[in-house]
């Protein structure tokens, strides 16, 4: 049997070496590069097509749940199973709707990672024994769960919320875009329209209660 090719992706040096010495425990299971942010996470999964990523939820510039939508996209698309240290269901639904196999909280037992790896592998959805029945009841029952506006707004400007979210100037965001400060501005306009919030602090909350970032970026 091929072993499995993971891609680590966390911003933290240390959570990344220990789960790295924990994979390494396992049997076909083979770290073949980490990445320090989203960006460079899909880069990498472009360069390697790994298998599976294992996916910290919060990671500067672009969080793991958009990384997560944009690697779904690739061809072939790895598995995807988000580390998080919230069993918020807002922030479960969203991992599921990005294309996640798997939901596994931080504070998990390192068994639990290895029983996580095994059922996205065999092409099966696993969330962690925390995450409440409800979470999955209305990811399995669509009809019965309201849009949010988050939702409506373009990846380009979930990408842009997080930024300017985390403090970045119009001019800092058109850097990192290569955008226009011009469009990187207009864009900043319409989803404060579309998510009717008019000021910065309110974007920074909102991006908290959604999971864009943390209360401690």
């Amino acid at each position: 049997m091929n072993s499995i090719r993971v891609l680590l992706a966390d911003d933290h040096r240390l959570m990344r070496a220990g789960i790295r010495a924990l994979l390494k425990s396992l049997d076909l299971v083979q770290v073949i590069a980490e990445a320090g942010t989203g960006h460079e996470a899909i880069d990498l999964a472009e360069q390697h097509q790994p298998d599976l990523v294992i996916m910290d939820i919060g990671m500067p510039e672009l969080n793991g749940l958009e990384a997560t939508a944009r690697l779904k996209k690739l061809s072939p698309p790895p598995r995807v199973i988000i580390l998080s240290m919230h069993a918020n269901e807002e922030y479960v639904k969203r991992a599921l709707q990005a294309g996640a196999a798997g939901y596994l909280l931080k504070g998990a037992e390192p068994a639990e990672l290895e029983l996580a790896i095994k059922a996205v592998m065999r092409g099966e959805t696993y969330l962690t024994s925390a995450i409440s029945k409800q979470v999955v009841q209305n990811y399995l029952y669509p009809e019965r769960r309201k849009t949010s506006p988050h939702q409506e707004l373009t990846p380009r400007q979930r990408e842009i919320l997080q930024l300017v979210a985390e403090g970045h100037s119009s001019k800092d965001i058109a850097l990192k875009l290569n955008l226009s400060v011009k469009t990187v501005d207009t864009h900043r306009t319409e989803l404060m329209q579309r998510l009717d919030i008019h000021d910065i602090a309110g974007l920074v909350r909102y991006a908290i209660r959604i999971g864009l970032i943390s209360a401690d970026s």
